[in-house]
């Protein structure tokens, strides 16, 4: 178990679950962080940047400690997807995923509170959706679930039925790439446990 200070920038609760599964003790800050997105940058970018600002912002707040800053966007045909503003934005964005396949990017960064230093990565994962009627948007939609959700769905929830296939990383498309965030972590001399099964199958 880390000994150091680990502090979520982050009030998702996807990510305070995935970071609890792998054994991590942490404290929950939240940044308040505008998460507005520009589209004029790669999803890389967008993603980066927004999670470089949440953890610098709550890295101020603390005296030591590693902060762990994330954000999640959806990338299809150049177009960039944040989380929807209302019911007319979500189902424009479903309607749009419907059918194709879209890239998931979740850009981690890990600032040490007493140097500043900084580690940053992106994951990207692949996630096709089946087409999707009109009806089935509007009830999809109705259940509340795209609202604080990039790309207006959750995977881990009623949205894994709009999905038919993943290739990569699923807990980055929940938003927190659990195996890129233990490398993040290893930098700062913090050593986790290996995932359940993994070392099953080094041997």
């Amino acid at each position: 178990m880390p000994a150091r200070r680990i502090v979520l920038a982050s009030g998702s609760p996807r990510r305070r679950e995935l970071l609890a599964a792998m054994g991590v003790p942490f404290d929950v800050l939240v940044s308040e962080v505008d998460e507005a997105v520009d589209e004029h940058n790669g999803p890389h970018d967008v993603a980066l940047r927004l999670a470089r600002r949440k953890a610098r912002a709550v890295a101020g707040r603390v005296p030591d400690g590693l902060v762990i800053g994330g954000d999640t966007v959806v990338e299809l045909a150049g177009r960039i997807y944040g989380k929807p503003g209302d019911a007319l934005e979500a189902a424009a964005m479903l309607g749009e995923l419907a059918g194709r396949a879209h890239q998931v990017v979740t850009g981690l960064a890990v600032v040490d509170a007493a140097s500043g230093e900084l580690r940053e990565a992106a994951t990207t994962s692949v996630v096709r959706m089946r087409p999707l009627g009109a009806d089935e948007i509007r009830e999809y939609v109705a259940s509340g679930e795209p609202f604080d959700k990039a790309g207006a769905y959750a995977i881990q929830g009623l949205g894994r039925r709009l999905v038919t296939s993943v290739a990569g990383d699923l807990d980055n498309v929940i938003g927190l790439p659990t195996a890129t965030l233990r490398r993040l972590l290893a930098h700062f001399g913090v050593s986790l446990p290996a995932p359940a099964g993994q070392e099953e199958a080094r041997g």
